[in-house]
């Protein structure tokens, strides 16, 4: 083979290599081994520039032990691999031992040998940035070769340099990642702390009592409450004041997949265990591993799959779907349904074996309409909290209308609430709280209040007048009825002209009567109107 035949098939060979990872000194390790089986390199280094020293140090070699490689520190200008760093020139030397300005720290020249060492230090660029060099040593053979070896370095220390940036690239989003994810733990444990979950109501004094206690535990919790109490709340306020809070928090509704994708999800697979199983998958407790699981939902699974969930409970390991292999995993559960478990036991569709495994730490989490004096609070926190990502100023919320807030049912609990006061906040266009700014259902209760209100209102009054017209005016027998009636249609037909400006077709639409039932009453009543 010919050397021109020869570095061609030698940079082949280190295309693949540095093209097939990212570990930058494994990969000049492997380069320089293809060097020294070709070209007969006995030793080598990749010297890096230390971006906040400014001094060089050896990443990578071959042929050096780890003391030698200790010892391969220079300065800027210092030494050979010193001045090509600062100058960015190559320097070619056919006779290492001879050459004052070569240092020899790392032993690359072997007086005891006897043989004429070359050495080449090529700079690694990247434009006109000098990134560090690549220094390579063998026994001179003729001015020829060490010409040709200068060369194939130099084509090297380009692909280097490019392996060289993106390496760094790669560092430093890895260093960004790992910096926002410590920022994003760091939030999310100041957002789930205790503090930060509303309430001072004596039902839920109890959750935060058991919650405290509970957290700093590996044990098993099932929390128990309606549809929108805040389940997952409480379930990441366990998990981020535990010891595992920097470990994973993964979350699973378990209501949401059928069987064979639950039991996909929750375990994983293997390629080809299923039509459309084309690749590995990591299931959630896999994905889990050292923190906590949330099962969302757990009422719903299927009871086949309930066994396999059990095993994970009780012995921590699974399979699988379609692996024989056994998988070992450190998770804490917490496990939350809007269901009857015991019920659910009685009739057959849940393990009593779970559900005593899951029972360990029970908390059950009211429902809205059972906590009322937590609800004032609640509306302060999401007033301020979507006031602030809105950039609105809704804050004025009259009595009556708090007063309507705290009689309403809420059935979907505190998810409700919050919905309702989001949309209050989006669509307000001043700091005023009107009911205008409810959802519909609450509007509707606000007016059935009202309507109840009047109608009790008025069945007061008209057993009050029945009596005063019969028990204390005396009126005889046959007079009470047309008197007392006649009087009341008076006065609302004169109430409805003066509101409408004494116009009859308004007056009788607001009083939901015909136009001519209201000028024949307007005539034997004897009530002033204007048509």
């Amino acid at each position: 083979m010919s050397r021109k035949e020869l570095e061609l098939n030698v940079l082949e060979q280190i295309s693949q290599i540095l093209g097939s990872g990212l570990d930058l000194e494994e990969l000049f390790g492997e380069v320089m081994q293809v060097l020294g089986q070709r070209l007969g390199i006995r030793r080598a280094a990749l010297v890096i520039r230390d971006e906040a020293t400014q001094d060089l140090r050896i990443a990578a070699a071959i042929g050096l032990t780890e003391e030698e490689r200790s010892r391969g520190r220079y300065e800027m200008g210092e030494g050979v691999t010193g001045q090509v760093v600062e100058s960015g020139e190559a320097q070619v030397i056919a006779d290492a031992a001879n050459e004052p300005v070569f240092l020899n720290r790392t032993g690359t020249v072997d007086d005891a040998a006897g043989a004429q060492t070359s050495y080449v230090c090529i700079p690694i660029k990247i434009g006109d940035e000098v990134m560090g060099a690549i220094s390579a040593s063998k026994p001179f053979e003729d001015d020829e070769t060490l010409s040709a070896d200068a060369r194939l370095l130099s084509i090297l220390s380009g692909n280097v340099a490019q392996a060289l940036r993106l390496n760094q690239l790669v560092r430093v989003e890895k260093d960004q990642w790992a910096a926002e994810t410590q920022l994003l733990r760091e939030n999310l444990r100041s957002k789930y702390t205790f503090d930060n979950i509303i309430g001072s109501s004596p039902a839920m004094m109890d959750v935060f009592a058991t919650i405290g206690q509970v957290a700093a535990s590996r044990a098993t919790c099932l929390l128990l409450g309606d549809t929108g109490t805040g389940k997952e709340m409480i379930a990441k306020a366990i998990h981020y004041n535990s010891p595992r809070r920097d470990r994973p928090f993964v979350r699973i509704n378990c209501g949401a997949l059928s069987e064979t994708l639950l039991e996909s999800e929750l375990f994983g697979h293997i390629k080809g265990s299923f039509t459309g199983a084309i690749k590995d998958k990591v299931g959630r407790f896999e994905a889990a591993d050292g923190g906590t699981i949330f099962l969302d939902e757990i009422g719903t699974i299927d009871t086949q799959l309930q066994v396999k969930l059990l095993r994970v409970l009780q012995e921590r390991e699974f399979e699988r779907v379609g692996d024989h292999r056994t998988v070992r995993v450190d998770v804490r559960v917490i496990a939350a349904t809007n269901l009857d478990l015991q019920e659910e036991v009685h009739k057959g569709t849940f393990r009593e074996d779970l559900y005593y495994r899951l029972n360990v730490v029970t908390v059950y989490l009211p429902p809205l309409r059972n906590r009322r004096e937590d609800i004032p609070l609640l509306i302060d926190h999401f007033l301020d909290r979507y006031n602030r990502e809105n950039q609105r100023d809704l804050k004025k919320i009259k009595r009556e209308l708090m007063n309507t807030l705290l009689r309403y049912p809420w059935p979907g609990n505190v998810r409700e609430l919050e919905n309702a006061i989001e949309r209050a906040v989006v669509l307000s266009t001043s700091d005023e709280f009107t009911e205008e700014l409810l959802p519909i259902q609450i509007r509707m209760f606000a007016q059935q209040g009202r309507d109840r209100a009047l109608a009790e209102s008025i069945e007061s009054l008209a057993r009050k007048l029945a009596e005063q017209a019969i028990e204390e005016y005396g009126m005889r027998e046959g007079e009470v009825y047309e008197l007392v009636v006649g009087e009341v249609e008076k006065q609302l037909i004169g109430r409805a002209l003066d509101r409408h400006d004494g116009v009859k077709t308004r007056s009788a639409d607001f009083l939901g009567i015909n136009r001519n039932t209201l000028n024949k009453k307007v005539k034997e009543l004897n009530i002033p109107a204007s048509d």
